[in-house]
């Protein structure tokens, strides 16, 4: 799907068709209450939320929904991830099944904490 460049999480979800769209603002308030603080921000061209570092991203496609917690976020829920497509960093949503939502508001929650635990070492 080429696109144009985001000119923010607003934005990049209406680019999307309207069957993908629900999804992608489930995914944006699932991520938004797991770390309220986070700034919201497009990098990489996707959604991302920020806290002193990038926390997580989230893209849509036409069959699934990408989600990036980084390496430690899979392997952290890896047992979880269980049936769903991953890789060292990311895990595909099939958009013809329900989100775990719950799920994911865990791992943005380890991350944030994650990065909390990083800048306090700084």
């Amino acid at each position: 799907m080429k696109r144009k460049r985001p000119t923010g999480i607003d934005d990049y979800i209406e680019g999307f068709p309207k069957d993908i769209q629900p999804l992608l603002r489930k995914m944006r308030s699932t991520i938004r209450k797991a770390a309220p603080k986070a700034e919201e921000v497009i990098s990489y061209g996707m959604p991302a939320f920020k806290q002193d570092r990038i926390l997580v991203w989230f893209a849509g496609f036409k069959h699934h929904i990408g989600f990036y917690p980084g390496v430690s976020g899979i392997k952290t829920f890896k047992k979880e991830l269980t049936g769903y497509k991953s890789a060292k960093g990311s895990v595909q949503f099939p958009v013809d099944r329900p989100l775990p939502l719950g799920l994911v508001g865990r791992i943005v929650r380890f991350r944030a904490k994650e990065s909390r635990r990083k800048e306090r070492k700084r």
